[in-house]
């Protein structure tokens, strides 16, 4: 026995008879002389607001209190007889009866659709099942959707979907917009913090004539007028700096926007946001003391305690973190003591040993962080401090002050991942020169990512720089950890994505 063929009827329409119908409702509106698009609407409550203020009406009570709420339409149920519309706040139920409303705005109910954005005024009464609901006396069309929205059990599965059109996925998916709006809240105690403490904020160029401030690949741009190459901001360092030259103040910070020109991952966007701060008269480990003191700041402020998870983990930021050098921590894993190996030879073939292949220019600091980020970098789950870097992969930062081969830096680690690096920043303008001119001929051998000669920022230098802490922090990583996100487009609000037609 052959299958029924499924007739044309029984079908459901597509998204371009959806949209055909949506602009006919639309027309429909227009001819009862309603404008599908007004220009605004009186709103005196949030359904939030409702939900606090009735939560101990009873059921099956009514009230006389009048309210207008607007909102998008999430489901329509009984030819709009109950409407589920929802704000930024959360959702609330609409009774749409003829026992309140007119022939008119009956009609208007009729030509309503799940999406559309809406005003209601009525008057609040919980059901005898105890959903509070609100019984309309008058309902505005604010904005007819032409678009359907995705089913509302299956939500949007999609996951690229969710971070090419956002507004859906902020739309469906109370979970985002849950970590968005906590992006926020993260970033406005990031900001408290140094404010309350007596940080200046400032700004600083986003367009730079030669790319400085972090080892990275730039992106390049041309102004037409000044006829001149420009790089899009790797970091605000140098900038930063030489405000602290000039006595603007001994407390600056900026948070900012950055742009590397590198690969995309789960924990890697091209365009991200980090703060850098820079603290006159003190050194890195005061900016050890002011990593603890921030994370633990937000996770108070914000969440109301300092031990939060993250996947099967469960990490604790509260002050003090451990701290470790980095050529203890790759012993410590590795039995290797770099410490020891006089040449850039001896540790290529210690970390060949290792089962560790390093580019050909690599020089001994280049080969101890490879090694270190393949043998220890992974398992520092707890918040630490991985201190004292190999000085020649770090060209601002002073020298030790015991070790010569090591620079007076460290980068802070949470779930494997680094989320903050800092120095005793280097104020030698000679020895900055010669760091600088190093930078060079390491990018002759094939380093894309070494720094350029700054004449500008040597300039400052020369006119005097005080003993400087100073550090960055990437905002958008230390968002993921704090809310349990596993990739960082779940935390940015237009990830970047390749393009498609």
């Amino acid at each position: 026995m052959t299958a029924k063929k499924q007739s044309s009827s029984d079908q459901q329409p597509s998204a371009h008879e959806f949209r055909k119908i949506r602009l006919e409702k639309a027309e429909k509106l227009r001819q009862l002389d309603i404008n599908p698009y007004p220009y605004n609407f009186d709103k005196t409550h949030d359904t939030l607001d409702l939900q606090e203020k009735y939560k101990d009406l009873p059921d099956g009570e009514v009230t006389k209190d009048s309210v207008h709420l607007a909102g998008r339409i999430m489901s329509i149920r009984n030819s709009g007889m109950f409407i589920d519309l929802m704000d930024y706040t959360g959702r609330i139920q609409v009774f749409s009866h003829k026992q309140d409303l007119s022939e008119s705005q009956l009609e208007i109910v009729g030509l309503l659709d799940q999406g559309d954005m809406i005003g209601v005024t009525g008057y609040i009464r919980r059901t005898p099942r105890g959903e509070l609901t609100v019984n309309a006396t008058d309902v505005k069309v604010l904005s007819k959707s032409l678009a359907t929205l995705p089913d509302n059990y299956k939500g949007l599965a999609d996951v690229e979907m969710r971070y090419r059109k956002r507004y859906l996925d902020l739309i469906m998916n109370e979970d985002s917009r849950q970590t968005l709006r906590l992006r926020s809240q993260i970033i406005g105690a990031i900001r408290q913090y140094f404010l309350e403490n007596d940080y200046l904020e400032v700004e600083t160029p986003m367009l730079h004539p030669i790319p400085g401030g972090a080892a990275a690949k730039p992106f390049k741009t041309h102004h037409n007028t000044l006829d001149q190459d420009m790089y899009l901001r790797i970091a605000p360092e140098l900038y930063l700096k030489m405000l602290v030259v000039g006595g603007l103040s001994e407390r600056v910070f900026e948070i900012n926007r950055c742009f590397r020109n590198e690969g995309i991952s789960v924990k890697h966007n091209p365009e991200f946001t980090s703060i850098e701060s820079y603290q006159a008269f003190a050194d890195y480990s005061d900016m050890m003391t002011l990593t603890e003191n921030v994370v633990e700041y937000v996770c108070k402020k914000v969440f109301g305690k300092t031990k939060l998870r993250f996947g099967d983990k469960e990490i604790e930021y509260k002050a003090p973190w451990a701290r470790q050098s980095m050529t203890e921590a790759v012993k410590e894993k590795t039995g290797v003591d770099f410490l020891a190996l006089k040449s850039d030879k001896e540790a290529i073939k210690a970390a060949k040993d290792l089962g560790i292949e390093v580019p050909k220019f690599a020089k001994w600091g280049h080969v101890v962080e490879e090694v270190f980020a393949e043998k220890v970098e992974g398992d520092l789950v707890q918040p630490i401090h991985i201190t004292d870097f190999p000085r020649e992969i770090s060209p601002l930062a002073k020298v030790h002050r015991e070790t010569p081969r090591l620079a007076e830096r460290f980068e802070s680690f949470v779930n494997g991942w680094e989320i903050a690096n800092a120095f005793s920043e280097l104020t030698d303008p000679i020895d900055q020169r010669a760091r600088f001119e190093d930078q060079t001929k390491d990018r002759a051998a094939g380093d894309e990512e070494a720094m350029h000669v700054d004449e500008t920022y040597l300039d400052a230098l020369e006119h005097g720089l005080p003993p400087t802490g100073g550090w960055g922090l990437g905002i958008d990583r230390l968002i993921m950890l704090l809310t349990d996100s596993h990739s960082i487009r779940d935390v940015i609000l237009f990830p970047t994505l390749r393009r498609k037609d």
